[in-house]
């Protein structure tokens, strides 16, 4: 874990992002960069403990994550509803783009100050990675702003329900149409939402594809699932009063993506983040 972890970073900083062409409208006053690494359990590890894992993540977030100054944020998210119940999502917040190298260059400084008995540190990280298996995935997204941030900093597990779509790029649109867009519904929509309690829309910046455009909505319970939709409808059609209206701003976002997304549950483990 440890290995996957900071070597993914080492190696990150030598990739060029790839730009996705008009989504470009993000802010100075968040992180800029989102790191996304997909972990899967090692399914034939008979030791596992749900318990144990989580006091050995904890351990190393105190000892190392939280000490990295160039890591603005970094939670755990488990498989909930998604194609592979082995999944654990790992996701980091950067700055800035060197900032992802740093980070690794420092967290390695951390491991050797906080295990300073080179045996004790490799029995540390032997006993961690051992809850994982060997193969995982990495994406980096760019952030946008119109990010509903959480309020306080979670007490209890809560829901992650992460929705990918993916954009067409199409020759007629522009940055200036697709964000004034975007920002319209977030701002009279999922702002106005109480059963969202966070949101974060992010887009491609270097991985499997360029066309993602991922939107993270933090709620509170599964049951607020069902209600988040339909209070989303509620919402839209209090400010698009008219079916015309409503037609008309739904043909003209419509015309940037494929149409085509994909839904994820996940539980976000409340007890190990930075």
């Amino acid at each position: 874990m440890k290995t996957t972890k900071n070597l993914m970073m080492l190696l990150l900083s030598f990739v060029m992002i790839s730009s996705t062409g008009f989504v470009t409208d993000t802010v100075q006053d968040q992180p800029q960069y989102v790191v996304v690494t997909t972990m899967h359990w090692n399914m034939d590890y008979e030791n596992f403990d749900m318990d144990t894992w989580k006091a050995i993540e904890k351990e190393y977030m105190d000892k190392v994550t939280k000490k990295n100054n160039h890591i603005v944020s970094a939670r755990y998210y488990l498989h909930q509803f998604t194609a592979d119940n082995t999944e654990i999502l790992y996701v980091r917040t950067f700055n800035s783009w060197e900032d992802i190298d740093k980070a690794g260059k420092k967290s390695v400084e951390l491991a050797k100050a906080a295990w300073p008995d080179e045996s004790a540190r490799n029995a540390f990280f032997d006993k961690q990675n051992a809850y994982y298996a060997n193969e995982h995935s990495d994406e980096i997204y760019a952030t946008l702003n119109g990010a509903k941030v959480l309020a306080a900093a979670p007490t209890k597990d809560m829901l992650l329900y992460v929705r990918k779509s993916y954009f067409t790029f199409p020759k007629d649109g522009s940055e200036e149409e697709f964000n004034k867009l975007r920002l319209e519904y977030t701002n009279n929509v999922i702002n106005k939402n109480p059963f969202i309690k966070g949101y974060y829309p992010n887009y491609h910046a270097w991985g499997a594809s360029k066309t993602e455009f991922v939107e993270a909505f933090i709620l509170e319970k599964m049951d607020d699932i069902d209600d988040m939709f339909e209070q989303n409808d509620k919402l839209f059609k209090a400010h698009w009063k008219t079916e015309e209206n409503q037609k008309d701003f739904n043909k003209k976002i419509g015309n940037y993506f494929t149409g085509i997304h994909g839904d994820y549950l996940y539980s976000m483990i409340h007890g190990i983040s930075e």
